[in-house]
């Protein structure tokens, strides 16, 4: 029997370990195959749209507190750990176009137990951070209706429990339901509708920085740094959530028009976008403002705008934009979800149900109402602070990876085609490891605590279920 032993042990190690051919993971279409209809414009504008939002339309009232006016350092931190992402994204989204993001790459470079956790870390990142985003918007929506017909909604039912009486917050729920509704359409569709919402949102926010800059005062920056460099970073930390776009355009891959041009200039495009009108209106923001007044601010940019004009229509306006803005967040990263599932199941890692696809709409269609149910109940139910830091978790995590998996492919793949290479390698990837660890130390331990029991569900559900009926398993 002992002379088994370290051949069983053996095997079970080769089984944890198994890569996915990276032929395969390129082109594998065997269990169903996505429509390509995602343009170069629609992509950018998907990677937009899945970033700005709640980040700075509602998290600077919970980030601004923590750091005082160097949340504009917090922001910068996030974006350069964002930017040294997105390059090792940018590689390897052109060598392995394949659905599923950070998941399909690790299953391609560091064995089928590590890229089922961090699915799962995917899993957590999306369907937390669309959570996070639905509880945002109602806050605006409440704005908004505050304006236009002097009423505003319960707040029992606008909130999650524990949040200003919150009990239900029906709002998220409703936001939800259409995204999923309009998802279940077909992807060009939703793809169009995100690039319109897009372009207003960021017109909104531009109005913002105009106006906002009237009132902008040198007096507000000061102290800079109230709580010093621990209070930017477990701000940065907090607000990392916010560049998850840079994922969501990745799991768009089996959707795109010649993906392995299109993700490439499509994540550094966004990335370039985004982290602008980040850094332009936390600047105006805090220097329209005292800090001290960010505190348990809801619709936080709508109000200063009211503050400063003394007149409702720039609130209106502003509220109106946040509205259509979260929309198109939540839509994507609900979108970013539904393909995560979907590549993991069609591997054998997760039921089949899920790689499941409508002939007539060719996009996973009960993926997505699945997806649906739990997120709109996350968002009704959990408060916005405890969602972002659990998203940013995830989001880290799984950036972590991709600069890994990098390095790993350059060595163990140097032949393979490469629309993008990674410049300065291997720095590039060593420090976007080394600024995920940094914002990672930054967040709660509680954090640490609910993410350590999501990971410990996942290696449970693994070796139950997915080692065996994994294709690798399954296929001779």
């Amino acid at each position: 029997m002992s002379a088994k032993l370290p051949s069983t042990g053996g095997a079970f190690w080769r089984r944890l370990l198994r890569t996915k051919p990276l032929e395969e993971a390129s082109a594998d279409t065997s269990r169903g195959e996505l429509g390509r209809t995602i343009t170069l414009f629609q992509l950018v504008m998907l990677g937009v749209g899945s970033t700005i939002g709640t980040g700075i339309f509602v998290i600077l009232g919970d980030a601004v507190p923590k750091a005082g006016p160097g949340v504009v350092l917090s922001f910068i931190i996030s974006g350069v750990t964002a930017g040294l992402t997105a390059v090792c994204y940018a590689e390897l989204a052109s060598a392995v176009p394949n659905s599923g993001s950070s998941y399909s790459y690790a299953y391609a470079t560091l064995g089928e137990f590590v890229a089922y956790l961090v699915g799962w870390c995917l899993l957590l990142e999306y369907g937390v951070s669309c959570s996070t985003i639905a509880v945002g918007w109602g806050q605006y929506l409440n704005e908004l209706s505050r304006d236009l017909f002097g009423a505003t909604m319960p707040n029992a039912f606008s909130n999650p429990p524990g949040v200003n009486g919150g009990v239900f917050n029906v709002p998220a729920v409703l936001l939800v339901t259409l995204c999923c509704a309009l998802l279940i359409r077909g992807t060009a569709e939703s793809a169009r509708a995100n690039a319109v919402m897009v372009l207003v949102k960021i017109a909104v926010l531009v109005m913002f920085v105009v106006i906002g800059a009237t009132a902008f005062s040198s007096s507000h920056l000061q102290p800079f740094m109230p709580m010093g460099l621990g209070g930017v970073g477990a701000a940065a930390s907090s607000i990392f959530f916010s560049y998850i776009g840079i994922d969501a355009i990745s799991t768009a891959s089996e959707e795109v028009r010649n993906p392995r041009r299109t993700l490439p200039l499509a994540i550094v495009i966004s990335l370039a976008i985004v982290t602008t009108v980040y850094v332009l209106v936390a600047v105006v923001a805090v220097g329209a403002q005292p800090y001290t007044q960010f505190s348990g601010n809801e619709a936080g940019l709508a109000q200063i705008l009211r503050r400063i004009t003394g007149s409702s229509w720039p609130a209106i306006v502003l509220s109106a934009g946040a509205v259509v803005s979260i929309f198109s967040v939540t839509l994507v990263t609900l979108y970013g979800q539904t393909r995560i599932l979907f590549a993991m199941a069609r591997d054998g890692m997760l039921p089949a149900f899920f790689a499941r696809i409508s002939p007539r709409s060719r996009t996973p269609v009960q993926n997505t109402a699945v997806v649906g149910v739990f997120v709109a109940l996350a968002a009704a139910l959990i408060p916005l602070d405890v969602l972002a830091d659990l998203t940013s978790m995830g989001t880290l995590v799984a950036f972590s990876v991709v600069s890994i998996g990098v390095i790993i492919l350059r060595r163990t793949r140097p032949e393979l085609p490469r629309a993008f290479k990674v410049p300065l390698f291997p720095y590039f990837p060593i420090a976007s490891v080394a600024c995920c660890v940094y914002l990672i130390a930054g967040l709660p331990l509680a954090t640490f605590e609910m993410f350590g029991v999501w990971l410990a569900i996942a290696s449970v559900l693994y070796f139950g279920f997915s080692m065996r009926s994994s294709t690798l398993e399954t296929t001779p």
